[in-house]
């Protein structure tokens, strides 16, 4: 592993932990030459999932696209930065587990995974989501969303 202060290719493996998922490897190094340490992790590479959109069309997933949107429903709401993480994290998983071997998924999917989510996450981001994911377009629809959430809180 190149040390990032000197460049160097030889350093020592200090310790080495799981991650809390258990989907990577955290390590602490110490370079030979300078002594900085530093810390790598290690990942399982896998085949890209491919997202079957509402059309037809297909596209690669990418989680950025989850994050901005939960972004935008969570703005000025204040929301633990760890908390959003974790989402995001339990979402991409989730994506995983249905993708299987066919490393294949719809939008339809990703959609109703990050509405469950979103609505252990923040009731009110929740709505702002469904909002736009459901097309809601009268304000009964609202209304019949916000009195489902009353009920069961």
């Amino acid at each position: 592993m190149k040390c990032p202060r000197c460049g160097s290719l030889e350093d020592k493996v200090l310790e080495s932990r799981p991650s809390k998922d258990g989907l990577s490897i955290r390590r602490r190094r110490e370079c030979l030459e300078c002594g900085c340490r530093f810390t790598s992790y290690e990942k399982v590479e896998l085949k890209p999932i491919v997202v079957i959109k509402k059309d037809g069309k297909h596209q690669n997933f990418d989680i950025s696209k989850v994050e901005r949107g939960i972004r935008a429903c969570t703005e000025k709401i204040a929301i633990d930065p760890e908390r959003l993480k974790e989402t995001l994290e339990n979402i991409e998983n989730r994506i995983h587990d249905l993708a299987g071997s066919k490393r294949t998924v719809t939008s339809v999917q990703i959609g109703e995974e990050t509405l469950k989510e979103l609505y252990k996450l923040n009731h009110v981001a929740y709505v702002r989501f469904a909002a736009v994911y459901r097309a809601f377009d009268s304000l009964e629809r609202f209304i019949e969303e916000i009195e489902k959430i009353a009920k069961e809180s």
